[in-house]
């Protein structure tokens, strides 16, 4: 097993393009895309997430707009996009059978002519590997993606898709965070009672791990819990460890929340959602917090999140 490489950041664009309704994209929207963009490249990111139904596709089409504004841009990042979730259906909101011209639209909207990877947004209970693996296939051929991933699955999940699809299976997008710690917690009560009622897919880490999947985290700020909003008595302590520990390292409470991420040995990639350029700066010493964070610091956070003590 070869150890993958350093945590990074990657931008989020699920809050670019608007409200989420399918009505126009504004000039407004697109300056806002801009700023978010440019507080994202200030800190060093230089991934960007999309999925096709975010706003209603008008994530990735004012992404294209920032793009046609910044010639060279495209050159210097890397594009991420989703599909498999369809926001026009009552009955069926998982659609894996439509793969190739769900890239066909994200790439129009984006204004590009590939994008560096595409995830599966979520497990389509009717999937069929071998229609998921001709339109990889096809879409790779065609030089219209460069990588493959996945968003919201199991190891096994995982395995089983790779069977069927040449293309290695790179990355897996779950919802990761000082406030989602199943991942964490998961391992960690194998052979305990207190591991009955976690939901997380055992064995979803390791899996990753050992076939080179790199663990992308949504959710990665938990909607500022840590970083400013209140939350119950677990999270309001953990949020006076987090700014105690931001003022002792002279950083922002952002940076040790996603440090405290990018510090697990699964050098875990958050994911930054938030829209606001000054939010987003905040987040540009993460990494090296990740680097400085002792063991110790780790596990009070930890603890101090799960508002008990381990077994």
């Amino acid at each position: 097993m070869t150890l993958s490489p350093p945590a990074r950041l990657i931008y989020g664009c699920m809050g670019l393009g608007g409200d989420w309704t399918p009505g126009p994209v504004t000039p407004a929207a697109i300056d806002q895309a801009a700023a978010a963009v440019e507080a994202a490249l200030s800190i060093g990111i230089t991934v960007f997430d999309h999925a096709d139904i975010y706003r209603f596709g008008k994530a990735e089409h004012v992404f294209g707009e920032v793009l046609k504004r910044s010639p060279g841009l495209r050159d210097r990042i890397e594009i991420q996009t989703k599909c498999g979730i369809r926001l026009d259906a009552e009955h069926a909101p998982y659609d894996l059978g439509a793969i190739v011209a769900r890239v066909d639209d994200s790439l129009a909207r984006l204004g590009v002519d590939y994008v560096d990877t595409l995830l599966l947004h979520r497990p389509d209970p009717l999937l069929e590997p071998a229609v998921v693996a001709a339109a990889v296939t096809d879409l790779h051929a065609a030089g219209k993606i460069r990588a493959l991933g996945v968003s919201n699955m199991s190891g096994a999940q995982i395995a089983f898709l790779q069977r069927e699809v040449d293309l290695p299976i790179v990355v897996n997008q779950l919802e990761m965070s000082l406030l989602k710690r199943d991942w964490v917690d998961s391992p960690v009560l194998v052979n305990h009672p207190d591991g009955a009622d976690n939901t997380f897919p055992h064995g979803t880490l390791e899996y990753c791990a050992s076939n080179g999947v790199r663990l992308q985290a949504w959710g990665a700020l938990a909607q500022g819990r840590y970083s400013g909003a209140t939350g119950t008595a677990a999270e309001e302590a953990a949020s006076a460890l987090v700014q105690t520990l931001a003022e002792v390292k002279n950083t922002t409470r952002e940076a040790i929340v996603l440090g405290w991420l990018m510090r697990h040995r699964a050098h875990i990639d958050p994911v930054l959602g938030s829209s606001d350029p000054a939010r987003i700066r905040a987040c540009g010493d993460a990494a090296a917090q990740a680097a400085a964070m002792t063991r110790d610091e780790w596990f009070a956070l930890y603890l101090a999140a799960r508002g008990r003590p381990l077994p």
